[in-house]
């Protein structure tokens, strides 16, 4: 009878050298980690405003959109639902939007409020700057095909 045993394994060569490959070349893994590295740049630019760059995201998602369900938010940001509940919460905390009841009692609709507005107009040359610095950064070609591949990403695996 064998046991297995996390230990023994993590120091197994051949099971390090395994996941050499999902490191190098998984597709979300990369993302994800690009995606930090993008995120803690634009936090640092609103960061005077107590501000982050997901908050900044839904802000322009609901100012875009106008008084909207959380359930079209949700589809629009590409997020589920209870993801997106537990972001809006301390946007409603610190007075930036308003949660109303919707037409049908079971919806809740969001809007912004006076000074959700104010912070992203104060919110909009701080991310200006750091879209720039990134453009900068990698270069506009390469920034301009980056967002175009990952339209067409979103597109493509939202059908799925």
């Amino acid at each position: 009878m064998s046991v297995y045993t996390p230990i023994i394994m993590a120091h197994n060569t051949s099971s390090v050298e395994a996941f050499l490959e999902p490191a190098q070349s998984c597709i979300c893994f990369n993302l994800r980690k690009s995606a930090r590295v993008v995120t803690q740049q634009y936090d640092a630019s609103f960061r005077t405003l107590g501000l982050k760059s997901t908050q900044f995201s839904l802000l322009v998602g609901i100012r875009l959109l106008g008084t909207v369900t959380i359930n079209r938010l949700a589809e629009a940001m590409v997020m589920d639902r209870t993801t997106l509940t537990r972001n809006l919460k301390p946007l409603e905390t610190q007075g930036l939007i308003r949660t109303l009841p919707g037409v049908d009692r079971r919806e809740k609709e969001i809007t912004l409020t006076t000074s959700g507005q104010t912070i992203l107009t104060k919110a909009l040359p701080l991310w200006k700057k750091a879209q720039e610095s990134i453009k900068n950064e990698i270069g506009v070609a390469r920034a301009t095909r980056l967002l175009k591949d990952l339209a067409s990403t979103v597109q493509s695996t939202k059908q799925h």
